[in-house]
């Protein structure tokens, strides 16, 4: 039988039992485990550690990092609720968003950090709070991803302000008498490490523009590994030459600018799972495919057919099976989109993977889920409820977090 990442065939199969399928499964230890290795990056003068919330915003996981003594980055003031509805303080929360959300003004009377994405967003600011201090987000005119998707940076990218318009942006900070106390750049999801020394090279003659800065805030996209082939970035080994780059700073000009970084799939990817249920085994001949049919899909998990993006899927037989077979495998949505395993960086493309003979009703595990899944799903298409979510605690129990969604709840704002 082929191993699970953090489960047993026994415990997923006691969770489907307990809770049905599909049903996202996040695994405590693992979550633990990588909120320890983050807050070991690399640092010269003090480091400051974010979960982008945008990954997996459930309470539940946002109190076990809070705990471990993580601070939060939010994308939208929703985010911002949620994460006080969860017990985080204002002051641990970091706004970086592509608008300036309603009630804005509330938010930052509350106490959380603001980081302006676009000349409209400084002045708005400027003349909401003159004479605040500002943290400002900008494009470094670099980007990197594994896909166009997956890049925040460069002159493709919307994020932040262009490098080349500090002009206009030290005008409007005083105009208002901004304090620009903090710098961030992101550049997207990659694990090279001279990509990253490029960007905090850029990132940091950013800061030499502004002599108040305080931090420089690099965002987070360290690529993780969920297939077998794929590599996951090494963190001292992006860290080292980021942290020089800060040590330079500081002979040059005495300054100590403090590191923030702010990842969301590197704690999270592998340490979530998707459980499904085979609902259907067809095939379309000699010269087509034999499609898995799941009781989930892309209203559950999007990455494959907005990306390309590959996951593990593993079969677990309801009785041992000697044969084995290749399967091109689908969602349940009325989308031929709706693909779990295209071809890498091809959404359109079918894939086949190799896996024991299946019947309906075997169980059949999607790893990596933790990250961009729930939160990032096609909600309700086709009027399919949200999945539970459950947290497999260090102690094995399986604790929900996340109830089912019902019908009543998908209609109860229609009129």
């Amino acid at each position: 039988m082929e191993t699970l990442n953090f489960m047993t065939p026994e415990q997923a199969e006691e969770i489907r039992n307990l809770f049905g399928t599909p049903v996202y499964v996040y695994d405590e230890r693992s979550l633990r485990a990588a909120a320890d290795s983050l807050l070991r990056f690399p640092h010269a003068y003090g480091l400051t550690a974010r979960y982008a919330m945008k990954a997996c915003s459930n309470a539940a996981i946002l109190k076990i990092f809070d705990e471990l003594g993580l601070l939060f980055d939010a994308s939208s003031g929703f985010e911002c609720e949620r994460a006080f509805r969860a017990g985080i303080e204002a002051e641990k929360i970091s706004l970086s968003s592509q608008e300036i959300p309603p009630g804005f003004a509330s938010l930052f009377e509350k106490g959380i950090h603001f980081n302006a994405c676009s000349l409209w967003q400084v002045e708005q600011f400027g003349e909401l709070f003159p004479g605040c201090e500002i943290g400002l987000r900008f494009n470094p005119g670099l980007g990197s991803g594994s896909t166009n998707r997956t890049n925040t940076g460069g002159p493709a990218a919307s994020f932040g302000i262009w490098h080349e318009q500090l002009d206009k942006v030290r005008s409007l900070t005083e105009k208002y008498e901004l304090t620009v106390n903090l710098i961030h750049t992101h550049i997207g999801s990659g694990s090279d490490p001279q990509v990253w020394q490029r960007a905090a090279n850029l990132s940091l003659d950013l800061v030499r523009q502004f002599p108040k800065v305080q931090a420089l805030n690099l965002g987070g996209g360290f690529k993780v590994g969920r297939m077998p082939d794929e590599a996951s970035t090494d963190l001292s080994e992006v860290g080292q030459p980021v942290k020089a780059a800060f040590i330079r700073l500081f002979e040059e000009t005495g300054r100590k600018i403090h590191l923030e970084i702010e990842p969301g799939t590197y704690l999270m990817a592998n340490a979530g799972s998707l459980l499904t249920t085979v609902g259907d085994v067809v095939d379309t001949g000699q010269k087509g495919y034999k499609f898995l049919k799941l009781d989930s899909g892309m209203n559950d998990l999007l990455r494959p057919s907005l990306y390309g993006a590959q996951h593990p899927v593993i079969l677990i037989p309801g009785r041992k099976r000697a044969c084995r077979d290749n399967y091109v495998v689908v969602g349940h949505c009325c989308e031929s989109g709706d693909l779990i395993t295209p071809q890498p960086g091809q959404p359109e493309l079918l894939a086949v993977r190799e896996m024991p003979e299946a019947a309906v009703g075997d169980l059949c595990v999607i790893e990596g889920t933790g990250a961009y899944c729930s939160s990032m799903a096609a909600s309700n298409y086709n009027s399919f409820p949200q999945s539970p979510e459950v947290l497999l605690m260090e102690n094995g129990t399986p604790r929900l977090i996340r109830k089912r969604q019902t019908l009543e709840q998908i209609i109860q704002n229609e009129v």
